[in-house]
């Protein structure tokens, strides 16, 4: 279903997932291209993100955010094309990145959360990643939160995601040992051969407790969290004195309907933070740190183009594909950046 220039298709939220979203929560629909008003312009939009923070919009649980309507456009950023500006300072032709677009092929927008990009950028893909939200995140977590010094040890969870790739590339940048967490030989080689991490285990593998502590026989001084569940109760006993934690997701529990077996972790975790004098704190990127980006994209940029800092991407072809891609996110199948192809 290639994008019309007649009409525009949108994915909308069917209904509220109980556990893991799956196909019936979505609805793709066609609808008329929106008219331009005064103020506005309208966005072609040719690559969109996928990212785990959508699973908590689909919630009408309290949260950071305010959850998308059932019926609602789901939410996302893009990279698009101007096609008709009424708003000052943009023209058709421009290049720009959508920190508030959505689930569709064309997006009326007044300015807000917009970026303008360079319209010769050779990777555009590339401003929904490395030089865009999930990268930022990595990038300020860990610099602002983390604070690593040259010598100490971090650890990332999701090693060969969006964040966790910045954050373990940046990490090795600053002097520090590296030691990834992923799933599968395939991305732990990739952690390490081609990321330059000093160690990435396995999720999946029975002896986790055992290899990380074989991986960091210094223990834990950063501990980069965006995952939970099982990865964070290994890292736990190994944390440093003064270690820190940036907080910035929990994928691991985003389709949990209840509480995880086993004891109540709460006590045992509020006592290692107040003995090992732990800071531990969650952040919301652009909540926190969203005049910081322009100066992130000063340093990124650089060190993207010479190599510093590599890049890989999960490539989508086709709006109508996106709920799919998006249900396998949450399943830890992409490998790198899962982005969707809308429009040439």
């Amino acid at each position: 279903m290639p994008q019309s220039d007649t009409t525009n298709r949108q994915i909308l939220l069917a209904s509220r997932p109980v556990g893991a979203p799956t196909a019936a929560n979505f609805n793709l629909v066609e609808t008329a291209i929106p008219a331009v008003g005064t103020g506005q312009m309208l966005l072609r939009n040719r690559w969109m993100s996928l990212d785990p923070y959508m699973r908590g919009r689909m919630s009408d649980a309290k949260s950071y955010a305010d959850p998308v309507p059932v019926g609602g456009v789901m939410t996302c950023a893009t990279v698009s094309e101007v096609l008709e500006s009424k708003l000052d300072g943009y023209a058709a032709g421009d290049l720009v990145m959508s920190f508030a677009s959505g689930w569709q092929d064309y997006t009326l927008s007044d300015g807000a959360m917009v970026f303008r990009l360079d319209n010769n950028m050779k990777e555009p893909s590339q401003a929904l990643g490395v030089l865009g939200m999930p990268g930022f995140t990595g990038y300020m977590g860990l610099t602002d939160i983390g604070q690593p010094k040259a010598g100490e040890t971090v650890v990332v969870a999701a090693a060969t995601g969006p964040v966790g790739t910045v954050v373990g590339q940046v990490a090795k940048l600053m002097g520090c040992h590296v030691v990834g967490v992923a799933g599968g030989a395939d991305k732990r080689r990739y952690a390490v051969e081609e990321l330059g991490f000093d160690a990435c285990i396995d999720h999946k593998a029975d002896d986790l407790n055992d290899k990380l502590i074989a991986a960091c026989p210094k223990g834990i001084d950063v501990y980069f969290e965006n995952v939970g569940g099982k990865v964070f109760d290994a890292v736990m006993p190994l944390l440093n004195p003064h270690a820190r934690i940036p907080l910035c997701g929990l994928i691991a529990q985003y389709n949990a309907t209840e509480l995880p077996a086993g004891p109540d972790r709460l006590p045992q975790l509020m006592r290692l933070m107040l003995s090992q004098r732990i800071r531990m704190q969650g952040f919301i990127i652009f909540d926190n740190y969203g005049h910081c980006f322009p100066d992130f994209l000063k340093t990124m940029t650089p060190w993207v183009e010479s190599g510093k800092v590599r890049v890989k991407e999960d490539r989508v072809e086709g709006l109508e594909n996106a709920p799919e891609a998006f249900i396998g996110l949450l399943e830890g199948k992409n490998f790198g950046k899962l982005v969707v192809k809308i429009a040439d």
